[in-house]
């Protein structure tokens, strides 16, 4: 029985194992990743060049687009290379690595999500104390508390991992290096695995949803005390965008990770991952850009001088 030293490769299984499809869904993915990036990249982009959108609000917007070219990055690019080589492996390091990568970029999207949540309600439900709460320092604090914590889970979930045995190179029935799919592979006692990925994963999943949850609650009971006429339906569009967001990542999340053994498939799991880690980055810019007049106008305003420079 050869140990985890000596297992030099595992094997991706991908999305399909159809010739055909490949094809099909590398220029599908490969699309959808060009798409996530300039979206994204034209999102910082603008809030970088607009004095105007330089507040916690879109502070927060910029490292969300930022994480959500690291989470597609660290998950679809490997998968698009292993289809156009046919050559369907990782290495042993680079598994771990690209494991690391995608559940810190997914922990730090859940927890952006969460801090956009509590800005909106101190924007809506504490203005007069909105500047002071929601500082420069805290939101620098606020910023580098999210990647610690994101950073300390993943390097625990990678380290556990690191320790176990794998007795043959197996493959992993899934596109990129999850926790699931390469726990299976191992020879050795994953309890104490398992037990962190339900204590750690629930925590990093959970608590940002419930806070996410409790501002909602209070930014809905201040809009209904609002007696001017077209007062809270203004103060609610300002949560529109970000709200669409939290219930497309959430629901894709949970559908992966939180349904019953008997219920959840591999295909379910490899359609449920595909969409929070390729589609809902991708559409995280058109939902912000299209719902919200101010990045509307800092993207026109971008593009248009962009333009000119050129021409």
């Amino acid at each position: 029985m050869e140990n985890q030293s000596s297992i030099s490769e595992f094997i991706l299984r991908g999305i399909s194992q159809s010739p055909e499809q490949q094809q099909l869904l590398f220029g599908i993915f490969l699309c959808m990743y060009l798409v996530t990036l300039t979206g994204n990249i034209l999102i910082i982009l603008a809030i970088r060049s607009d004095p105007r959108l330089h507040t916690p609000m879109y502070f927060f917007l910029a490292n969300l687009s930022f994480v959500d070219i690291g989470l597609t990055s660290s998950t679809v690019t490997k998968m698009l290379v292993n289809v156009q080589t046919q050559h369907h492996t990782i290495s042993y390091a680079g598994c771990l690595t690209q494991m690391y990568f995608f559940l810190m970029f997914g922990d730090l999207d859940s927890f952006f999500l969460a801090v956009m949540a509590y800005d909106r309600y101190v924007a809506i439900c504490r203005p007069l104390y909105y500047s002071t709460v929601m500082g420069p320092q805290v939101c620098a604090l606020l910023l580098a508390l999210c990647w610690v914590l994101t950073h300390a889970v993943a390097l625990t979930h990678t380290l556990l991992m690191a320790r176990l045995s794998f007795c043959v190179t197996g493959e992993i029935a899934h596109f990129f290096c999850d926790i699931t799919p390469v726990l299976k592979l191992s020879c050795s006692d994953t309890h104490i695995n398992k037990l962190m990925v339900f204590a750690l994963g629930g925590t990093v999943l959970i608590v940002p949803f419930i806070c996410i949850v409790i501002s909602y609650i209070h930014i809905v009971l201040a809009i209904l005390r609002v007696r001017t006429p077209g007062a809270g339906g203004k103060a609610f569009s300002t949560c529109s965008s970000h709200l669409c967001v939290v219930c497309v990542f959430y629901g894709t999340l949970f559908s992966a990770y939180l349904c019953p053994a008997s219920v959840a498939s591999e295909e379910k799991d490899i359609a449920a991952a595909a969409v929070y880690t390729v589609v809902t980055p991708m559409l995280n810019p058109f939902i912000y850009s299209l719902r919200n007049k101010d990045m509307k106008g800092a993207l026109k305003r971008l593009l248009s001088h962009r333009r000119i420079l050129s021409s």
